[in-house]
């Protein structure tokens, strides 16, 4: 069945909005997924912030030439039946989720990606860039450690203060 014209510009449209937001652009062969299965798929990316788009991949190489960063990038790695996983709001999500999935799901193949420098990232970066901790993990522990002096600083503190009071209550008595 083909899409219109108008329907075509529509969809580069949309993909080259949600591509010149993103912060990391992950793609990945699904061939041999289930129905269910991209439904979970998507499922847990939208859990994570991150968008799944299947696309055709002469329309991904359009919307990317319409956007400056990529617009020297190399797209010969957009062959075959590919989903796009992306998100403006975190560099690490859309790898974390693909190679998680990938990790139950054997059909599912991490291609490559883009990072919103216009860099194209292989599947073994893709592979360490979901090792590494989220943006939001990585807050948490750089609070965790400014935090740790001062709980250190009020639980001795709060021991020093108990042996004062103790050694008060015996002088009293």
């Amino acid at each position: 069945m083909a899409i219109s014209k108008q329907k075509k510009n529509e969809l580069v449209a949309d993909l080259t909005e949600l591509l010149s937001s993103a912060k990391t652009t992950v793609f990945a062969k699904y061939q041999g997924l289930t129905v269910a299965e991209l439904q979970e798929l998507r499922k847990q990316a939208r859990e994570a912030g991150v968008k799944i788009k299947v696309v055709k991949n002469r329309l991904v190489k359009v919307a990317m030439g319409q956007i400056a960063v990529y617009k020297d990038t190399d797209t010969t790695g957009l062959t075959g039946q590919l989903l796009y996983a992306v998100s403006s709001e975190d560099e690490v999500a859309p790898a974390k989720v693909l190679a998680n999935f990938a990790k139950e799901h054997d059909a599912l193949d991490l291609v490559g990606g883009f990072s919103d420098l216009g860099n194209t990232l292989s599947s073994d970066e893709i592979k360490a860039l979901a090792a590494m901790p989220s943006k939001n993990e990585l807050i948490a522990q750089v609070i965790a450690q400014l935090l740790s002096p001062v709980t250190d600083s009020i639980s001795g503190l709060s021991g020093g203060l108990s042996g004062i009071i103790s050694g008060l209550e015996a002088h009293a008595n």
